[in-house]
């Protein structure tokens, strides 16, 4: 079969689609139910399941189950694929398109972000402590709607990063309540129910993680739960307006 026979890379064949596009752009911002995505997309819940699951079956877009109630599941969409898949497209066309991630820049300080969970002892202390690595000088902060002790395997997580948690102190929501946020990231299902308005009008976002401390597979949890973390606040870095940008 000669060249123009060749069948388009998977990536555009997929994203190529205009629902399936809106469906990756709004995944790329949140994690969300079927039923937000029909509300944002504008088209019947029937076709948004179908392109849904020809997301699934590419790998492209993934489904986890409420922790606050097991009849809700979360979308989310594999960023890391998702520009694996599109830099082999542009590969595909000419070698020199394949995606080269661009140097580091100089550039200020990210603007303010608070990561909330249920008990601030594990996911959302380790975002933050992930955050300030990746983001030095960033304000972030971190809390939780039923504060408990610092975890010690999130401790130890975080030592196996470079990081030190040892002097963590789990922090009520309420402590920011006064505080202004360009993003607001919740990480856990029961958190998000009871997430108070924050001044400015932040930006939500929803990160579906379960708790590492009830996986069941003990510290192992916990290192998975610190890498997937550590792949999504890089991404959202890339959202982040810089401070100076950004209303205090």
């Amino acid at each position: 079969m000669g060249e123009a026979g060749v069948a388009p890379p998977v990536f555009l064949a997929l994203a190529g689609h205009p629902v399936r596009w809106r469906l990756l752009v709004e995944l790329a911002r949140s994690d969300r139910q079927v039923h937000e995505l029909t509300d944002l997309a504008g088209e019947p819940q029937s076709l948004v399941s179908y392109h849904l699951g020809r997301l699934r079956a590419a790998g492209l877009v993934s489904v986890r189950r409420s922790a606050a109630d097991g009849r809700v599941v979360f979308y989310s969409v594999d960023l890391v694929r998702c520009g694996a898949l599109l830099s082999a497209a542009g590969a595909a066309l000419h070698p020199a398109l394949g995606l080269v991630p661009p140097p580091p820049a100089a550039r200020p300080p990210a603007g303010a972000v608070l990561f909330l969970c249920t008990g601030n002892s594990a996911r959302s202390q380790m975002a933050e402590a992930l955050m300030r690595q990746a983001e030095p000088g960033a304000r972030v902060r971190s809390a939780g709607s039923h504060p408990k002790p610092l975890h010690p395997y999130a401790v130890r997580a975080m030592a196996e990063r470079g990081i030190d948690l040892s002097g963590g102190r789990s922090k009520h929501l309420d402590e920011f309540a006064g505080e202004r946020f360009g993003h607001v990231v919740t990480l856990c299902d029961r958190v998000r129910l009871v997430c108070p308005a924050f001044a400015g009008q932040p930006e939500l976002v929803h990160w579906s993680l379960p708790d590492p401390a009830r996986e069941g597979d003990g510290y192992t949890a916990f290192v998975r739960t610190a890498g997937e973390l550590s792949v999504r606040i890089h991404h959202l870095l890339h959202r982040v307006p810089p401070a100076s940008t950004v209303e205090a």
